[in-house]
This record gives structure tokens, C-alpha cells and sequence, in this order.
């Protein structure tokens, strides 16, 4: 435990203490003046005080420093913010501030999503606002921060999620987590230790905009509630990429990307993600009690049911 933690809680005990007994002679003192039928002695009642005090302060437990207190702090970071008000108002200071406070979170979004170019580029801050100048676009930014302008519940979502995972899979790394709007690009980014959200992909399943561009199925995950579960399994395909992936089959991809969801369906205790792979994950992990680190590093698919005759 940090000293400084451990001065104030001394502090806070000596406080508290000090108080106790004060309070107690001035209990003792208007006792002693009002009822002429006090005989207890003015030493004997500080003791029965004093003990009274210890007895609730034994229940008194200073929590040792956990490393898995680290989830407990897991916030969604606001980048969006700062995107909206360059993107809407022209507004330099705004891009100043992303390109000083985010710089991997921009160089992302405007090199490798936007594909813009590179922001050390002259003249790339009026190609970023160019891009954005179009009606539809202009309109999906406010719906998105009219949408978003809360986002506590995601944020005790993810804190509950990874704190649930690192039972699962203990050392896990815990991300930095932040919001964009993306263009409706990808949902997800991942970069090292990364987790970025478009916030704009996940307007709900009714979304006017989406209705032109997206079938109903697809629509089905592009609401507030998923943004958690797949930010997840995004996460975890990072930390456990599969070997070799361009020659792989199409099956074994399917059974690896099915081991992911599986465990964010545990990790969260709710089925989000229902595919045939999935059940298969489930049914393999069932039969042969894996420890779940072991399942996910396992880049054999021979043995699973499903592929090649595998039993």
C-alpha cells in the first residue's frame, strides 16, 4: 500500500479516536451536572468509552492494494468530444488538443480508418474538416453525441466485464479505452493495449442512416449493448491472435473467432454472440475441462468435431 495511504488512514484513526473521546467526556460532563444520580467514576466511564471505540474500529479493514483494482479505474476516454468540436466548428485548438493528447488515437483515425494521409502533413487539417463537411455526416456526429453524451453505464459495464476476465484469464492487460467517430468505418480498433470505439456504428438497429447502408441482420449488433461484447472479443483476438491465419481454412478461422465469443459470453454471463462455432467451442470445452488461457492459445483445430473428422 502506497505510504501516503497509509499516513491517512492512521490519520483518519487518530481522528476518529480523538473525537470518540471528546465526545465522551462531554456526555460524562452534562451527565455529571444534570443527574445527581451519576456515581460512575470519571476514569472507569473514559475506559468503557475507550473500549467501545476499539471494539468498532477492529471492523475497521484497510483494503491492501490489489493490482486488479486497475479495472475498478477503466474509463471510456472522450476523444470524440474533441473530434466533434473541430469537425463542427472549425475550432483549431480542438485538433491542437487531439494531436497532443491522442496522438496514436488520431494518427489511427486519420492515417490507417480515413486513410487522409499523414498527419504530419501540411495541409492535413483541412482534409480531415473537408471530409467531414458532408450533411449526412455533419448530422451523425450530433445524433452520436446526443446519443452518447452518457456514457456511465458502458463505463461500469467494461469495469465489471474485465474484472469478471481477469478471473478468467489472469494477467490479462488492461486496455486504454477511447471513443470516435469514425465515419462509419470499423466498429472496433485495436492497437497495442488499445481499445477504440465507433461510436457512430452503434446508433441502435432503427437508426435512420443505417437503414440505406445495412442489412437487418447486421443491424441487430449495431446498438448500445454490443458495444461492450465486441469491444471484448476484438480485445482478446489481439492478445490471442491465430497462427498463420491467410492459410488457414475457413473453418478453423470460424472455430477461433468462435473460441473468443465463447468466452466473452462467460466473461459477461449473457449470450451475445449464437453461432453453430460457439456451441461447438462450448460443447469441446465442456468435455475436456479446459483451463480457458489453454483454449484460447490452442491453435490446433483437428480435435474439434467440426473439422476434419476431429473427434
Amino acid at each position: 500500500m502506497p505510504l501516503f495511504l497509509i499516513f491517512l488512514a492512521y490519520s483518519l484513526l487518530f481522528t476518529i479516536f480523538f473525537s470518540t473521546f471528546a465526545t465522551g467526556y462531554i456526555i460524562y460532563y452534562i451527565i455529571d451536572k444534570k443527574n445527581s444520580y451519576c456515581k460512575l467514576p470519571r476514569k472507569i466511564f473514559y475506559i468503557l468509552f475507550s473500549v467501545i471505540f476499539l471494539c468498532s474500529a477492529c471492523e475497521l479493514k484497510l483494503k491492501p492494494y490489489d493490482d486488479n483494482d486497475e479495472y475498478s479505474l477503466i474509463e471510456v476516454s472522450r476523444y470524440d468530444r474533441l473530434e466533434s468540436r473541430y469537425l463542427t466548428t472549425g475550432d483549431f485548438s480542438a485538433l491542437q488538443q487531439m494531436n497532443m493528447d491522442y496522438p496514436i488515437e488520431t494518427r489511427t483515425l486519420v492515417e490507417k480508418m480515413l486513410r487522409l494521409g499523414e498527419v504530419s502533413d501540411p495541409d492535413i487539417s483541412t482534409r480531415f474538416l473537408r471530409f467531414y463537411q458532408d450533411s449526412v455526416l455533419q448530422t451523425l456526429i450530433a445524433d452520436v453525441e446526443a446519443e452518447y453524451a452518457n456514457m456511465n453505464d458502458i463505463n461500469i459495464r467494461f469495469r465489471k466485464s474485465f474484472d469478471k476476465l481477469t478471473e478468467l484469464l489472469p494477467n490479462l492487460p488492461v486496455p486504454n479505452i477511447y471513443a470516435q467517430i469514425g465515419a462509419l468505418d470499423q466498429s472496433i480498433v485495436i492497437g497495442e493495449k488499445m481499445i477504440g470505439i465507433s461510436l457512430d456504428k452503434y446508433m441502435g438497429a432503427d437508426y435512420p442512416l443505417y437503414q440505406k447502408y445495412y442489412t437487418a441482420d447486421q443491424r441487430k449488433s449495431m446498438t448500445r449493448k454490443y458495444i461492450v461484447p465486441e469491444s471484448l472479443a476484438f480485445y482478446l483476438l489481439s492478445i490471442y491472435p491465430m497462427d498463420n491465419y491467410d492459410s488457414r481454412t475457413q473453418i478453423e478461422k470460424d472455430l477461433h473467432m468462435g473460441k473468443v465469443m465463447w468466452v466473452v459470453n462467460k466473461a459477461l454471463g449473457e449470450t451475445f454472440f449464437d453461432t453453430p462455432y460457439v456451441h461447438a467451442v462450448g460443447r469441446y470445452v465442456q468435455k475436456h475441462r479446459l483451463e480457458l488461457s489453454d483454449l484460447l492459445a490452442d491453435d490446433d483445430y483437428s480435435h474439434f468435431p467440426t473439422v476434419r473428422g476431429g473427434k
